[in-house]
């Protein structure tokens, strides 16, 4: 059952949800099951595993950070992972959800209210979106959205001096860590720690990179340019 495992990563997490959050979590995880019987959000749909590879997966950002009271921006949030899980566990945060899939922008705005979960929704790409908030918030964090070289890119921009970028990513963690370098420097940021977290045979890490001079004016360039020569 989705309770069960949810409630044995949490433990294994070090993370102590009360239960009503952990229904909560529960609930939102099988809406977005539900949905995906009709749009294409999840490749995950074993319970167990949902909850696991995308619940726990999403909290491990609690583990690198406390969240409460910062503006928090979630870059390509699909289906909304990680930042609906890391609202529902700590719904001190202020939360915006960005994704370029305007039908799934659609679902989150009409099922999150009826889980009780507050969010703005945005429908746009990243590198057109920062125009209006450049700068505007503590921290933007992002789940299997591109190679890092790419996704500080499309995620620093938006992050104010003193605030982090927290890249979510697999075991190649510190081989594209050690890729992007250069963005690093270029985009005004600084790497702060990798934290890895076992799941099941892998392991998934967070990488968390502290914003200390303003993203230059000419970054975050148009999508085609960034992946066609990444910084």
């Amino acid at each position: 059952m989705m309770t069960e495992a949810l409630a044995t990563g949490l433990q294994e997490l070090g993370l102590d949800l009360e239960a009503p959050v952990q229904q909560q979590l529960c609930r939102f995880a099988q809406a977005v099951l539900d949905q995906n019987q009709v749009m294409n959000l999840t490749a995950i749909t074993d319970p167990d595993q949902v909850a696991r590879l995308h619940l726990v997966d999403s909290l491990t950002v609690l583990k690198t950070m406390d969240l409460a009271g910062k503006r928090v921006i979630d870059v390509g949030c699909g289906a909304g992972f990680p930042g609906v899980p890391l609202k529902i566990a700590c719904p001190r945060m202020e939360l915006t959800l960005l994704d370029s899939l305007g039908k799934r922008v659609k679902w989150l705005q009409s099922i999150l209210p009826q889980l009780g979960v507050e969010a703005r929704c945005v429908a746009a790409r990243a590198e057109e979106a920062v125009s209006t908030c450049r700068e505007s918030y503590d921290i933007a964090t992002s789940r299997a959205v591109a190679r890092l070289n790419i996704l500080l890119e499309l995620t620093a921009p938006f992050v104010k001096v003193g605030g982090y970028v927290l890249a979510m990513k697999g075991t190649a963690a510190r081989e594209e860590l050690a890729e992007a370098k250069n963005a690093v420097s270029r985009l005004g940021l600084q790497v702060e720690k990798i934290q890895e977290f076992p799941m099941g045979d892998t392991s998934h890490g967070v990488i968390v990179l502290k914003k200390v001079k303003p993203t230059p004016p000419q970054y975050p360039r148009r999508y085609a340019k960034i992946k066609q020569s990444p910084l």
